[in-house]
């Protein structure tokens, strides 16, 4: 017991403590409001993808969500959990795990902006029997979730096939070998399970394969069936985890059908489906989706894009050293295109995006343009659009008028379009969420 000689002692110690903790959370408080408005004025709140909404009648600003965050989307303010950098969330979800009052919610999509989304059960079934989607396309665009997506769908699809036997030569054909589809590839291997991948690329990978050169792909490691843990340390790069994947295809035999587009999926009277691609068709039982949200590479529909001098992607910066460039795109990738090309020597570089501001990028991306932006290493656009693709040069049209740019090559980094339409045609139910989960 203490002696009350030290009572006085230990009560000031107290005092200075709680003091210094109430100095510190009310400048925390104080950064999240500026946090807050800055993002509001220059139009950045909008989220990219899944995101948190609050219950205000649940949160009483504990702040442990935003602390769970470390892209610092989420801060205090007025008391309650905001979105103080929408544009800076990604959806992972650590948010909702670490509220204490459970008054976070994940979301697709805004008041103002709807995702359509393929209406799925907590199996990952569609509203097609025998249909599964995992990944991207189901709304889930982080790779360490749309690999435990393919590994969950195919252990769920794994589970609904019967012993009795099938005229259907496949048990199941995976649409996409990005980060969901390898992971179901490796699980209809556990399974025992007969199986085929097609993936229209001519590599493994997904959009993971677009990325440029050294883009962070993934910071959190996910576990895949016959391999265990994937632990590459909290920051991967593209590069690494490549790689990373070739080795566990070398090890397991995982094996893919590459080059081949999905053109239809057929259901048949016994249940049963025929999926035909560009090159070939297949009898399967059922079907895993594990296809990306980049679909087919949107395009400007403008005159001159068909030249060859016309890309939809940034592989390697390098080929481009010493040329005049023009990016098109308001995106992540877009601003990593042209902050990767502004760093070779003599490249001149002009990034074009129709809106006011590029309201859905990383942080990390948006200071990097501006700082090359300020040393002049590169030009930014916004409200501009091309009007036309000449052979040695472009035509945009800004607020400024009509300007003609010297142009060796374009890249349009403007999204893909959804095969929405062939999935509707085979009876895959959309829903379009705006801001619901």
């Amino acid at each position: 017991m203490l002696s009350s000689e030290y009572l006085p002692l230990y009560a000031g110690a107290a005092v200075v403590a709680v003091s210094v903790h109430l100095v510190l959370q009310r400048r925390k408080r104080r950064a999240d409001v500026q946090v807050f408005e800055e993002a509001q004025q220059a139009g950045l709140n909008e989220p990219a993808s899944l995101h948190p909404v609050v219950d205000p009648n649940r949160c009483f600003g504990s702040g442990a969500c935003a602390k769970a965050c470390p892209e610092e989307a989420l801060g205090i303010v007025n008391g309650k959990a905001t979105l103080v950098n929408a544009a800076a969330c990604i959806g992972h979800g650590a948010c909702v795990t670490a509220c204490p009052s459970q008054a976070l919610t994940l979301v697709f999509g805004t008041e103002k902006r709807g995702v359509d989304i393929p209406v799925l059960s907590q199996q990952f079934e569609s509203s097609v029997p025998g249909i599964f989607v995992a990944g991207e396309l189901g709304g889930m665009g982080l790779i360490r979730k749309t690999t435990e997506q393919g590994r969950q769908a195919m252990n769920a699809l794994a589970a609904r096939l019967s012993d009795a036997p099938s005229k259907a030569p496949l048990d199941v054909v995976i649409v996409g070998a990005g980060p969901a589809g390898i992971s179901a590839g490796l699980s209809a291997i556990q399974h025992k399970l007969r199986y085929a991948i097609v993936e229209q690329e001519d590599s493994l990978g997904g959009a993971v394969y677009h990325y440029p050169r050294n883009k962070i792909a993934m910071t959190a490691p996910v576990k895949l069936d016959l391999i265990g843990s994937m632990n590459l340390g909290s920051e991967v790069q593209k590069e690494t985890l490549l790689s990373f994947w070739q080795d566990v295809v070398s090890r397991t035999g995982l094996r893919f059908q590459f080059s081949e587009r999905l053109e239809s999926v057929e259901g048949r009277a016994d249940g049963s489906f025929i999926v035909r691609t560009t090159r070939s068709q297949y009898h399967c039982r059922s079907v895993m989706l594990a296809l990306g949200r980049r679909g087919s590479p949107r395009k400007l529909e403008v005159p001159g894009e068909e030249q060859p001098k016309v890309v939809y992607r940034l592989i390697d910066a390098e080929q481009y050293r010493g040329q005049h460039m023009l990016v098109v795109g308001g995106g992540d990738s877009a601003l990593e295109a042209a902050i990767a090309l502004a760093e070779q020597p003599g490249t001149t570089v002009t990034l074009s995006y129709r809106s006011k501001a590029f309201s859905r990028v990383k942080d990390k991306n948006r200071q990097r343009l501006q700082e090359m932006e300020k040393a002049g290493k590169l030009t930014v656009m916004l409200e501009s659009n091309v009007q036309e693709i000449g052979a040695r040069d472009v035509q945009l049209m800004s607020t400024e008028g009509l300007k003609s740019l010297r142009n060796d090559a374009v890249i349009v980094c403007a999204g893909g379009v959804l095969p929405t339409s062939l999935l509707q045609s085979i009876g895959v139910r959309f829903e379009t969420k705006f801001g619901t989960a």
